[in-house]
């Protein structure tokens, strides 16, 4: 049997196939969370990622958002701390580097832009090395990645159906979990998240259906979230709840109020989004890890070195 997550070292973490991730995050039983890093944003203190900075806080996996397959940067890594220092050249072994780094699971997101979609503000035009293709499956597969998280950010013009017609191309050319769904909007003018939907992202093959965090975004209610939680539970697909809405770096007991919620409906991993990287916002990460797993298992993570 696979270790659970919660408590695995970074050697076993390094170890584990797709089916042993997805299985040591089903069995450390709703206590795994997930923080979301933008990599272009300049870090806190030189030649320290972001990564890091969550690992350091209580994350359990990372993932990477703005990450262009075609164009690899992760700020902090390799003495570039803004854009004008970015060297494009040798960064075939920048994922397995981070991983090193961190020793947790790392992913990113990656865009299945429709240019149908009926918009409900401006589109973001982002570069194609982000967006949900074929060849960015393909090179994030060579990068080294553990997960890819099919989602839309603010404005890209993502939409439900876009994703789920991504699950299968994913499942193609990628070796690792698929994680499939909407934080927000994403800029179209459809529900986020209902149970047709669901379904289909299950049907579809997706390893992790992806939902809004209960309270972060209007009109979907814990009824909504339950039902689509038991449904995906009941097909064996796990759950990851995500604060996508800058609540990531609202007061502390907003935070805990979310991950109670969350956790009573029974999502496997908590997302905290990439709006939490001020300093105070970074405290937040600790502040769901206490609320969802207590101060032993926190500090357990604060102090198990990556070198186990």
């Amino acid at each position: 049997m696979v270790k659970r997550l919660l408590s695995a070292t970074a050697s076993e973490v390094a170890k584990m196939t797709k089916d042993e991730l997805k299985q040591s995050i089903k069995a450390s039983e709703g206590r795994i969370i997930l923080s979301e890093n933008v990599v272009l944003h300049p870090p806190l203190e030189h030649n320290i990622t972001y990564s890091e900075f969550a690992r350091a806080y209580g994350a359990d996996m990372i993932l990477l958002n703005g990450f262009d397959t075609a164009n690899p940067v992760v700020l902090g890594m390799y003495n570039e701390n803004a854009a004008s220092e970015i060297n494009s050249s040798g960064k075939e072994h920048l994922i397995r580097d981070l991983k090193k780094l961190v020793g947790l699971p790392i992913g990113l997101n990656l865009e299945p832009v429709d240019p149908n979609a009926q918009m409900a503000e401006d589109r973001t035009e982002i570069a194609e090395g982000r967006q949900a293709t074929k060849e960015s499956f393909e090179r994030a597969n060579q990068l080294g990645f553990d997960f890819i998280c099919l989602t839309g950010n603010p404005g890209v013009g993502v939409s439900n159906e876009a994703i789920i017609g991504s699950i299968a191309a994913a499942k193609t050319h990628f070796d690792g979990l698929i994680i499939a769904g909407k934080m927000h909007g994403a800029g179209v003018n459809e529900p986020v998240v209902d149970q047709q939907t669901v379904e289909k992202i299950v049907s579809a093959g997706a390893d992790i259906l992806l939902v809004p965090a209960i309270g972060t975004v209007p009109g979907i209610s814990e009824v909504v979230l339950a039902d689509a939680i038991g449904y995906a539970h009941q097909h064996g697909v796990l759950v990851m709840s995500a604060i996508g809405t800058s609540q990531e770096s609202a007061d502390p007991e907003t935070i805990r109020e979310i991950a109670l919620r969350n956790k009573i409906l029974g999502v496997d991993i908590q997302h905290i989004g990439d709006a939490n990287m001020g300093i105070y916002g970074i405290e937040n990460i600790e502040v769901l890890s206490n609320t969802i797993r207590g101060k032993r298992h926190t500090a357990a993570r604060f102090a198990r070195s990556i070198n186990r």
